[in-house]
């Protein structure tokens, strides 16, 4: 049957020594060198796990010299590594030291770095053993009680925070995202409008545009901080840029990570500049000379690269974004690439034909309208459109929707002549049904 000696947080287990016949006392037997030198390397004079009285009496209590008592199996030790030695450092270390440990072995076991089996258990293990002692109040606990005491504190043994998110805050890596940390922020992109005429629209035109922005603080140079003072570490987030607030619930302990709201992010404090108020920017108006291509439209939007407001510590500028409105042309119409018109004409010419002068994008144009046209006919003048945006050679046409007026009111003279003609046509139907 086994037995169990319990020694502090360490089990010692193994097998009562078997009661063996003379015939096979042989076959079992053990040297005692061999014994006293694999037990005595567990104990040491400072040890809690195998005082050395200990050991002393577990070797000689199944000592070889007792001729009827051998030892089957080795004794098998199970205890959990402290977190002290885990980090190889003494229990009165400073921060200092404990960081510097943690750092050290990380970079050594990441997973990322350290292809060895193994390897991701021994970091998360370096992990925990440095968000335990890195903090104060947990580290005055495990001092006292060890893990058990953890147990019964606001953080229990399954609250600890994720190893690669410990891991990123030092190092300032997301190591998730396999990429650095970049403190900086790009500006914000501004929006403005532009008002165009109608051909303006049509053929594209430079244009100078007044725009209102930040830029760059000329007083502190992009850095916010007073000139002549220097930035000191954020005492909230201890220069990481980011707080976590965990709550405990029903379903378990739920973490936030939060952007530290005493320095913004940055992970820095320090006495604002007088002139933008620790910003780093400041409010200016500049000219823009914007080129717009031929072809647009109202809702069309140009984009100006890097002319919007300045980014902050470093960051890339915004970019510009220019809404085009089009004054409406009071006689000509748009419809996407093409140009609708309408032109009106005596019911003379409908019969008749005739030529005509339309008005156009480039100018008065002549338009030939055939005899005999019909009201609502569409006549089209090809290549009078708004060249395709971006492709200035290719063009759309021109519509013009025939509209036919009909007098409402006629001389004498016209009624008599309308008469005869409509009296003509009556002659020339009873002939071709006598056919």
């Amino acid at each position: 049957m086994a037995t169990a000696i319990p020694c502090g947080n360490t089990v010692v287990t193994g097998l009562r020594p078997r009661l063996l016949s003379s015939l096979h006392t042989n076959k079992w037997r053990i040297s005692q060198a061999r014994v006293s030198t694999e037990i005595g390397a567990l104990s040491f004079s400072s040890s809690s796990i195998f005082p050395q009285n200990l050991t002393h009496l577990l070797f000689n209590s199944w000592s070889p010299k007792i001729p009827c008592h051998h030892l089957a199996r080795r004794l098998i030790v199970k205890a959990a590594r402290d977190y002290y030695s885990i980090l190889g450092v003494s229990k009165n270390a400073s921060k200092s030291d404990i960081k510097s440990a943690y750092r050290k072995l990380a970079r050594n076991y990441h997973p990322d770095v350290n292809k060895e089996a193994g390897a991701e258990q021994k970091f998360k293990e370096i992990s925990e053993a440095y968000e335990v002692l890195s903090d104060d109040e947990q580290r005055s606990i495990y001092d006292r009680y060890g893990k058990d005491g953890l147990k019964g504190s606001t953080m229990d043994m399954g609250d600890f925070t994720n190893p690669f998110d410990l891991f990123s805050s030092l190092f300032d890596m997301d190591v998730r995202n396999r990429g650095a940390r970049n403190m900086a922020t790009d500006g914000e992109d501004l929006i403005c409008n532009l008002v165009l005429t109608f051909k303006e629209a049509v053929f594209g035109v430079e244009k100078e545009i007044d725009v209102s922005r930040l830029d760059n603080c000329t007083t502190c140079d992009g850095s916010g901080a007073k000139p002549g003072t220097k930035a000191y570490t954020c005492t909230t987030c201890g220069g990481q840029g980011q707080v976590v607030s965990s709550s405990r619930t029903p379903l378990g302990v739920f973490q936030q990570v939060m952007t530290c709201s005493a320095c913004s992010g940055t992970g820095e404090t320090f006495t604002p500049c007088n002139k933008c108020g620790g910003d780093g920017r400041e409010r200016k108006s500049k000219k823009i000379s914007l080129k717009v291509p031929a072809g647009v439209d109202s809702g069309s939007r140009l984009r100006v690269r890097s002319e919007g407001n300045a980014g902050k510590r470093g960051g890339a500028p915004g970019d510009l974004f220019v809404v085009i409105e089009v004054i409406p042309d009071p006689v000509l119409k748009r419809e996407d690439t093409n140009i609708l018109y309408t032109c009106k004409i005596s019911y003379i010419d409908a019969i008749l034909g005739t030529t005509v002068k339309v008005p156009t994008v480039d100018g008065s144009a002549d338009l030939k309208i055939p005899a005999g046209v019909q009201p609502g006919t569409t006549l089209v003048m090809s290549k009078k459109g708004v060249p395709l945006l971006n492709k200035g050679k290719m063009r759309g046409d021109q519509l013009v929707r025939v509209q036919v007026e009909i007098p409402r009111q006629l001389s004498d003279e016209e009624r008599r002549l309308v008469e005869e003609l409509a009296n003509l046509k009556k002659t020339k139907t009873l002939n071709g049904s006598r056919r």
